[in-house]
């Protein structure tokens, strides 16, 4: 399926399945007159599908080792986006990073497979608002030597995102104007 074909389906899924209008208050503090459930798009069949598809390109296009991110918005989109590698020819390890570390187990900040020296990292979320969270996993990822070459959620709310990340080579998949809000 044409990349530009399956963002039309994603879209339309978005739309209907994770935008709920009402004030909200955001992972950033700020209040918001809608919301953008994420989990609503990733954790059903089709969109997650759709959403493991399209990164999935992403990712190949920077030849990425692994992706992941902040739990709990990047870890349906990490694991679709292995699990769709593993037939590819270039498969991608999956993560995920905690907000923070247990006090008991292994006690990691990064759960999955080992992050290596060198590997290209890349970071994803289901949507980002400051970007905040996103920087934090990064930093972690960083901290175990991987190298961040790509940074994409599945929406971007436009409110700091964009400066926040842009050393980070960060692109979202979709943005509010394409949602019409």
């Amino acid at each position: 399926m044409e990349e530009q074909t399956l963002k039309e389906k994603l879209l339309k899924i978005i739309k209907e399945k994770a935008v709920i209008h009402g004030e909200r208050k955001l992972a950033s503090g700020k209040v918001s007159d809608y919301y953008i459930d994420g989990k609503q798009v990733t954790l059903d069949p089709q969109g997650l599908f759709l959403t493991g598809k399209i990164i999935l390109q992403v990712a190949q296009a920077v030849n990425a080792d692994a992706i992941g991110g902040p739990t709990l918005g990047a870890d349906p989109i990490a694991a679709a986006v292995s699990l769709l590698s593993s037939h590819s020819g270039q498969p991608v390890k999956a993560f995920i990073v905690r907000k923070e570390a247990k006090d008991h187990g292994m006690q990691k900040m990064i759960e999955g497979p080992q992050i290596e020296e060198g590997d290209r990292i890349v970071i994803v979320e289901d949507v980002i608002t400051t970007g905040g969270s996103v920087l934090k996993a990064i930093q972690e990822v960083e901290k175990l030597g991987g190298k961040v070459v790509k940074v994409t959620c599945l929406v971007d709310r436009n409110e700091g995102a964009q400066e926040t990340l842009a050393s980070y080579n960060y692109s979202p998949i979709f943005t509010l104007k394409e949602l019409g809000l």
